[in-house]
């Protein structure tokens, strides 16, 4: 799709490096500056898909501001501006190389590692008798490996990232109390959008005085699993599956196109009829996340507007 960005390759001045994620592309500026790009790549089973989704950049980078902007009062984060609906700017920070991934629902990865007899996930006991989507006596969390782009996240417990050095126990404390904390608030802001957070992942990193702060997404469809609360409860009596907010949607469709990331298995082709119905999935999820008229970027030559901006903003 013309209309999208998938790559880029810009020269800011004072430009050190560049990182390329699944999604995001981090330009390392000097003066401890990152420039954080959204591009429009889809990912899905830690696989990037051919094409790009018209927009999805835009949203996830301007529900991560939001909530951002709505919860630096209980943890510091990494945010300094916006000058771009697809850009964020940033403190350079080092990213701890776990995800801390939270869950408040048997759901997803959960409920597939459940319904295949695993009792245990990430070093946590999980109860009897559940079935999918159930809900949890009390949030868990499951934390995961970063992987590097292309390999696959591994579930590892708090144990195991101690033990192996991966974050120290002090520092896991604070990552957990944050973790906490943030799903607390997210679940609050949900539920006054008549949605449920199911489950969630946060990143950390810490600063050059060693503060630790929230970094990249936060509550996004990309990395937040929601639910719609009316019917709920109704949905889990009659053994129904939930009406939910989150990129789940495109991993169903590969599955049932023979796609789940394994090895020798091929992207199934997304027409661009599919393609625009993902995008307009995405609007559908900012709407409702936000509580707020979606408005669309002009995406006439995104790249020039991307680095117009940027440049606007450094010279200031």
């Amino acid at each position: 799709m013309s209309n999208t960005i998938t790559a880029t390759n810009f020269s800011f001045p004072g430009q050190k490096s560049v990182y390329k994620g699944k999604v995001r592309e981090v330009y390392h500026l000097e003066n401890d500056l990152l420039v954080m790009i959204a591009t429009d790549r889809l990912s899905a089973f830690d696989v990037i898909m051919p094409k790009g989704i018209p927009y999805k950049g835009q949203i996830l980078n301007q529900i991560a501001t939001k909530f951002m902007q709505q919860t630096e009062d209980i943890v510091p984060n990494w945010l300094i501006a916006t000058p771009d609906p697809n850009v964020a700017i940033g403190h350079l920070c080092e990213p701890f190389k776990v995800e801390m991934v939270i869950r408040g629902y048997l759901a997803g990865h959960a409920a597939r590692e459940y319904q295949a007899g695993k009792r245990k996930l990430c070093g946590v006991s999980l109860p009897e008798g559940m079935k999918e989507n159930d809900v949890f006596p009390h949030p868990i969390i499951t934390p995961a490996t970063k992987a590097d782009c292309g390999q696959h996240d591994e579930d590892i417990s708090k144990e195991d990232i101690i033990a192996k050095g991966i974050v120290s126990a002090e520092d896991y404390e604070v990552l957990e109390k944050y973790t906490y904390a943030l799903f607390a608030r997210g679940t609050e802001i949900a539920a006054k959008r008549g949605l449920i957070l199911v489950d969630t992942k946060y990143e950390f990193g810490k600063t050059k005085d060693g503060k630790i702060v929230l970094i990249d997404e936060i509550h996004t469809p990309d990395s937040s699993r929601y639910f719609y609360k009316e019917g709920y409860e109704e949905r889990q009596r009659k053994g129904e599956p939930q009406r939910q907010l989150s990129k789940e949607f495109v991993r169903q469709w590969l599955i049932s196109n023979g796609f789940q990331g394994k090895e020798g298995q091929q992207v199934p082709e997304m027409s661009n009829e599919y393609i625009n119905t993902v995008s307009e999935r995405y609007i559908e999820l900012y709407e409702n996340i936000m509580g707020e008229k979606f408005v669309k970027a002009n995406i006439s030559n995104i790249e020039k507007r991307i680095y117009d901006n940027v440049m606007n903003y450094l010279k200031k």
